[in-house]
């Protein structure tokens, strides 16, 4: 079920990905699928996210909606809280 959400997700929806200025929002809706399968994963709750991540349960309701344009700073502590990879640039820390 959760891979079936996935690929809903990373199938675009051609008036998002036309829309060159809401190109942002299907990679949301990939990190927020992504997060999802994670958190059921590790049998985490958003309410433990959001204490892992410093941020209220409501900004963690929001951004699993896949509707946030999410900062670095947010990329990175999802990453930290999650044990996963986003963002891939390719850049050794």
């Amino acid at each position: 079920m959760a891979e079936e959400q996935i690929d809903m997700v990373l199938t675009p929806d051609l008036e998002i990905t036309e829309n060159n200025s809401e190109k942002w929002m299907y990679q949301s809706q990939a990190i927020a699928a992504t997060m999802s399968n994670r958190m059921e994963k590790l049998g985490m709750t958003q309410r433990a996210l959001a204490e892992k991540m410093n941020c209220t349960q409501q900004y963690v309701s929001k951004v699993l909606k896949g509707r946030e344009n999410l900062s670095l700073e947010t990329l990175c502590k999802i990453e930290n809280a999650l044990g996963i990879k986003i963002l891939q640039a390719g850049i050794n820390k």
